[in-house]
């Protein structure tokens, strides 16, 4: 009698051990259903679809070489977004955001960019301060030459400052004076920075998809 209820015990036992783990393998079953790593977004998803039309585009002057500083630019302006992705309507005259053709805006932005480059190399300074040209405009790249020819933030907040001052009712940073960039409101005096770590990191995903790209043809 002792032995046969021992033997039941012993197979409750069991039975309740393999039900536990049943009961635990569910569990840990549907935690690793509900906590399944996203796959994250590339951030150029975007201005990469634009990539061969800007090559194109700077081609027709032989500047294809800079196919991805023109990316890297339209990524700061826009993300690749909206109408106007180089954001070129100003530099063109009109009103921001007036240009609704993406292809429109590729053209003219070049032609800024083409602008820029060429009266940078006329004045002999540094790439950081043509880039930062793009956003500030040629006056930039007079004031940098009066002063010793290369970029820093501190100059370019200097230039700010003095476009402000010529029109403070117009730079203002929409009023608000928590905008990083206030009162410094005349352009974005981290521009240049911002769009060399976008080449940066654009330079980085292109030699990635290249030695993908060697491997999967070596097979």
């Amino acid at each position: 009698m002792k032995k046969r209820r021992r033997k039941n015990a012993i197979s409750s036992f069991v039975v309740f051990l393999l039900l536990l783990g049943t009961f635990f393998a569910i569990i840990s079953l549907s935690n690793m259903q509900n906590h399944t790593p996203l796959v994250k977004k590339d951030p150029f998803t975007d201005v990469k679809k634009y990539r061969t039309t800007i090559y194109n585009e700077l081609a027709k002057n032989h500047l294809e070489n800079y196919t991805t500083v023109l990316v890297a630019l339209m990524q700061q302006e826009s993300h690749g977004r909206g109408g106007d992705p180089m954001q070129a309507s100003e530099s063109a005259g009109l009103p921001r955001n007036s240009i609704k053709d993406p292809y429109q805006s590729i053209q003219l932005g070049v032609k800024q960019f083409q602008r820029v480059l060429t009266y940078g190399q006329q004045k002999n300074v540094d790439f950081a301060t043509i880039i930062q040209a793009y956003n500030m405009g040629k006056g930039y790249i007079d004031y940098i030459a009066e002063h010793g020819g290369k970029h820093n933030e501190e100059l370019a907040k200097n230039f700010s400052l003095i476009q402000v001052q010529k029109a403070p009712n117009l730079y203002t940073c929409g009023g608000n004076k928590n905008n990083f960039r206030y009162p410094y409101c005349y352009g974005d005096f981290t521009y240049s920075s911002k769009v060399s770590k976008n080449i940066q990191l654009l330079t980085v995903s292109q030699q990635v998809a290249d030695n993908k790209k060697t491997t999967e043809q070596s097979f």
